[in-house]
């Protein structure tokens, strides 16, 4: 039996029942991983140690009849940007090279109480500014199906570790499309649940209006099964929301019957690459034919989206790495003169080129003068697009879309080009804006063998219509999780 072929649910049951111990599991893994790594890059540090004794922690209590959980025993992987106590943290930037938390963040807890492995953190774009993975301070990540390519960001290591059977299931951060554009790119399913569903204690900021954590596994059920795991009411949180219902796996129904299903019209034209398009829609008919019904309609408002999103998440992203100085934590430069040379060395050396442009672009639409023509103004904007989706939900159950414009554009490509990569984020960034949930969902191939995602959205709290939705498109084309033919093959 090849282990790694296993969901993480199958392994889970496997480990129960004692047909598989959890250090086979782990073996399994951290042998896949010393094999892909040096071409795939999707890990910043592999815990090795912790992981053989949280193993062994597991496999004690499973021997000695404790109920063990669904997940337990699977071997799973953290993105960079989410603390774990003594553990190196850097969200892959320079200024946090040295970084290890006195404390864990929430969902890593919930992730160990539910019995998972932590494998090691994931390689994400600095600070998760970026589309692509290619900011990190560690080097870019490479997409598992075709290694010329990126594998989207800034989850992309993440997205790319389960790809390539590195981990069984992975957390992200999605700030306006960081789970479930790169789980589009690299043919796994990704899940932003809505805000405040999940704790954002102990995840190192970038827009904390915007920023919430997800599951990206291999198959939906896997994905309600870690949604499940992770999802709780946090009071470290001020912005977690308690909810009377957290049994996401319920959803598991092959039945999609009167389910309502809107597809933008702005979201089909004019920049969708043909190929997407197709498979897209071929998607949206397969649910039709499990008796949903489909049809197109105007959202609004689609235009005017990226620059809301780049202004509110700059303006928070330059307040929040307002404490990245040096002082307290992390990187600090050598060979300055006073405390401000120190600050101006130090994050001039620290930070990279993108979080820099983020910085100021933030910096600029706060200062004085700007803030109401700029900012409030990004306020007014994302008001009027939750109230046009709310418009839409008053018709639709689920809107149903792409998860990005193309299929994963090849390394170099986007970051010669920043606006280019802004454009990217075009159908996932009003999801974060408007506080809803959106699951990416692999729905076939280009012409160049590359993955392509299905992008669902959902209103707010109705993750389980999403995963129902998503489930039946699994169960109506018999989808099975596709490894990538050949790590390391080249264009």
């Amino acid at each position: 039996m090849d282990i790694l072929k296993l969901t993480a649910l199958e392994l889970g049951e496997k480990i129960r029942k004692k047909e598989i111990a959890v250090r086979e599991a782990v073996d399994a893994v951290l042998a896949r991983a010393e094999a892909a790594e040096p071409v795939i890059n999707s890990y910043v540090t592999i815990d090795r140690e912790g992981a053989y004794r949280q193993a062994a922690e597991i496999q004690k209590k499973i021997d000695s009849g404790e109920p063990a959980g669904p997940l337990a025993g699977v071997p799973a992987a953290v993105k960079d940007n989410m603390c774990i106590r003594g553990q190196l943290t850097t969200c892959s930037s320079r200024i946090l090279s040295n970084f290890k938390p006195a404390y864990t963040a929430e969902a890593v807890e919930n992730l160990r109480k539910a019995g998972a492995v932590i494998i090691g953190k994931t390689n994400m774009d600095e600070f998760a500014m970026g589309s692509t993975t290619e900011t990190s301070y560690y080097g870019p990540t490479k997409n598992p199906h075709n290694t010329a390519h990126v594998p989207g960001g800034s989850s992309g290591g993440s997205c790319a570790a389960v790809a390539a059977e590195e981990c069984f299931l992975a957390l992200g951060s999605d700030t306006g499309g960081s789970i479930r554009q790169p789980s589009s790119f690299c043919g796994v399913v990704g899940l932003k649940p809505t805000y405040g569903t999940v704790s954002r204690y102990g995840l190192i900021a970038y827009g904390s209006s915007l920023d919430q954590i997800g599951p990206i596994t291999k198959d939906v059920a896997d994905c309600a099964a870690l949604l499940e795991a992770v999802a709780s009411h946090d009071t470290k949180d001020s912005t977690s929301i308690p909810r009377e219902d957290y049994r996401f796996t319920e959803a598991l129904a092959d039945d999609v019957k009167g389910l309502r299903i809107g597809i933008p019209r702005d979201y089909m034209g004019e920049g969708l690459d043909g190929e997407v398009k197709e498979a897209v829609l071929r998607a949206a008919e397969v649910l039709e034919e499990r008796g949903a019904s489909v049809e197109m309609f105007d959202l609004g408002l689609v235009k005017y989206a990226i620059p809301a999103y780049y202004t509110i998440a700059a303006a928070e992203a330059s307040s929040n790495l307002e404490r990245f100085d040096g002082v307290k934590y992390g990187y600090r430069a050598s060979g300055y003169d006073g405390l401000h040379d120190m600050y101006k060395k130090t994050r001039s050396e620290g930070f990279g080129a993108e979080v820099k442009r983020r910085i100021m672009l933030g910096s600029f639409v706060l200062s004085s003068g700007y803030y109401d023509a700029y900012y409030l103004k990004a306020l007014r904007v994302k008001a009027l697009i939750k109230q046009s989706f709310d418009r839409a939900f008053e018709k639709y159950d689920v809107i149903l879309g792409p998860a990005a414009p193309t299929t994963a554009p090849e390394l170099g490509s986007s970051l010669s080009d920043p606006i280019k990569m802004y454009l990217g984020d075009i159908y996932t960034i009003s999801v974060n804006l408007a506080g809803l949930p959106g699951m990416s969902v692999p729905v076939g191939r280009d012409s160049r063998n590359l993955p392509v995602g299905m992008q669902l959205i959902g209103n707010v709290f109705q993750e389980k219509t999403l995963i129902r939705a998503a489930y039946t498109y699994e169960c109506a084309t018999q989808k099975q999780f596709e490894t990538p033919a050949q790590i390391g093959k080249e264009a």
